[in-house]
């Protein structure tokens, strides 16, 4: 444009109204102002429309819509694009065109939200890759604001190894995949494996593709469990049984390997259609029996420390992947076969005999009773016949009682031989388990390994008197202290037992006795052997009516055969005098002849 065109004058210009003051010419204010207007966007509230960015800080945005007025978003609306800059166009939500200070009031994250869950299912359908926010942790996973809707993300689904510390994925920008998402309650799922998930298959196939058995390979610890422990090798994992970290027992595989430590395994076995490595640790080095003292054989001592514990008996472990068995019944002399866990624990340092040692199979058997001499080796001499002792009662059976005199040394109390007097049945009515019982030695079977044992002969046997006093015929007051089947049990003085027979239980009154009745008893049968007393409450008033029906009958045949006899001329008693002349004439008789 030229000098002369610029100087040129404003034809049209109204020099009239100049003069008089009216700088606003010809056209009137509301012109002016209605021509303004319709230079400006036409904005309804609650729309959404773009604007840019023209002003930022720390705080807020100044954005311009073309409107009279810029309006203003607080900074960290945008905080899912930490790239965000002067002169970026943004979508904004009217909120209002004018507060009370005459503001213009919009919002980025309301404008994101309103287009967002169309976005969100368009991403899903075309399997697109979007971007998000993650703002914070939550119950499983992160919370991620994409599109301005809060989407969940899980904490398998943040990468494709386990995550340890959450938080350092807090406040980041991330690709992810929508995988699921619920149209009821409007639930958006995402994922950042995913993407690297379809990568890493086709490295699995191809790692896989070359793998052999017996391949010695590097790899990294990755997660560690209780069952083993897995391994990347690169794109691929693997995993390690617990029992193929160690020759020796372990009780968790955090004793051998640590997280993140690289180590050598070796591939044990794999499965191309499951993409399954089994891979082994112990197998690097050489099994422990190969390094196994060549010298140690069935006799010797070794110590070790129990590893295992099971109820038939004890593995120790006398060198690291060498173990032995001690069997429940190797540790101890008693016959009473109990538990293993009696007598040893996990972790218990231990002395043992070596029993049984294959090497072929990898084998041993160990004795830790053998480090104490056989208590029957002399049994004859410490427990000598009729020798007196204190045994505890180990158990009953309805025969008798198994008492132990000391650790390998048993006995059996027969229940006849328990109580010299008391008829009992079932040995709990005399002792208990536990409790300790005084005993005389009565038999030794050495083979067997049994004593007999007996405890009334601790006492003089009471039945040689008792044989004195329950005669046969003679009359005791008892006490009926048990009905059963065939009869009574009746107490005796002296704390002896009889017996009686339901028929010799009769009352003179015709009814029957009954238990706690006190009667007298007649001893109608003494056994000593069988320490037996049959008595009889009935038999006593029987004898009494027999013997006077008996003393009647008598009596009536004395009156009977009196009166048979004639009646003879009375004769005068012989006198002392007359036997005196008598035995004098006889004498003469006899000097004559």
């Amino acid at each position: 444009m030229t000098e002369e065109v610029k100087n040129s004058p404003i034809v049209d210009f109204d020099w009239d109204a100049y003069e008089k003051g009216e700088t606003q010419g010809a056209k009137t204010r509301e012109e002016l102002t209605q021509t303004y207007d319709e230079s400006l966007n036409t904005v309804k509230d609650k729309d959404v429309i773009e604007g840019t960015i023209i002003a930022l800080n720390k705080r807020e945005a100044v954005v311009n819509i073309g409107y009279k007025s810029d309006g203003i978003i607080p900074v960290n609306e945008f905080r899912y694009n930490p790239d965000i800059k002067v002169g970026d166009v943004v979508e904004v939500f009217i909120e209002n065109q004018e507060d009370k200070k005459g503001q213009l009031i919009l919002s980025h994250r309301k404008a994101r939200a309103a287009r967002s869950w169309d976005r969100i299912n368009h991403a899903l359908e075309n399997d697109e890759i979007i971007k998000g926010f993650i703002k914070c942790r939550t119950k499983g996973g992160m919370i991620v604001d994409v599109f301005g809707i809060e989407a969940f993300l899980p904490g398998s689904q943040i990468d494709v190894r386990p995550i340890r510390d959450y938080d350092i994925f807090v406040g980041k920008t991330m690709e992810f995949k929508v995988v699921k998402i619920n149209q009821e309650f409007r639930n958006v799922v995402v994922s950042h494996k995913a993407l690297i998930e379809a990568e890493l298959e086709q490295q699995k196939r191809e790692i896989i593709a070359k793998l052999e058995k017996g391949q010695v390979l590097e790899g990294t610890v990755k997660n560690i469990t209780s069952y083993g422990v897995f391994i990347d090798l690169g794109g691929v994992d693997g995993l390690i049984h617990i029992t193929d970290l160690s020759w020796g027992r372990i009780s968790h595989p955090e004793e051998v390997v640590q997280l993140d430590q690289k180590l050598n395994v070796v591939i044990l076995d794999f499965d191309d259609e499951k993409k399954r490595i089994a891979l082994g640790l112990k197998q690097l080095q050489p099994h422990p029996w190969e390094a196994l003292d060549p010298n140690l054989k069935a006799g010797d001592h070794v110590k070790g420390r129990v590893v295992v514990m099971a109820d038939y008996g004890a593995f120790v472990e006398i060198a690291p992947g060498v173990e032995g068995l001690i069997h429940v019944s190797e540790m101890s002399w008693s016959q009473h076969l109990r538990s293993a866990q009696d007598f040893l624990k996990v972790g218990d340092e231990v002395e043992a005999v070596v029993l049984n040692l294959d090497r072929e199979d990898r084998k041993m058997s160990l004795g830790i009773k053998q480090l104490k001499k056989d208590p029957w080796e002399d049994i004859e001499v410490r427990y000598p016949i009729g020798s007196r002792h204190t045994a505890r009662v180990r158990n009953f059976t309805n025969f008798g009682v198994f008492v132990e005199i000391e650790e390998g040394v048993d006995g059996l109390i027969h229940i006849s031989d328990l109580s010299w007097t008391k008829k009992i049945k079932h040995p709990s009515e005399f002792t208990q388990i536990g409790a300790n019982i005084d005993v005389q030695v009565l038999e030794i079977d050495k083979d067997n390994r049994r004593l007999s044992l007996g405890h009334k002969q601790l006492e003089e046997n009471p039945w040689d008197v008792f044989e004195t006093i329950f005669t046969v015929g003679s009359i005791h007051e008892g006490t009926i202290v048990e009905m059963v089947e065939k009869g009574a049990v009746i107490a005796l003085p002296y704390g002896v037992e009889g017996f009686a027979t339901p028929k010799h239980l009769v009352k003179e009154d015709g009814t029957t006795a009954k238990v706690d009745e006190k009667l007298n008893f007649k001893v109608i049968e003494f056994n000593k052997d069988s320490k037996r007393i049959i008595l009889s409450h009935s038999r006593i008033f029987e004898d009494e009516q027999k013997a006077e029906r008996n003393e009647a009958r008598k009596a009536k045949r004395r009156e009977k055969r009196q009166e048979e006899v004639p009646a003879t001329p009375q004769i005068e008693k012989t006198t002392l005098g007359d036997l005196e002349a008598l035995a004098e004439l006889k004498e003469k008789l006899s000097g004559k002849k």
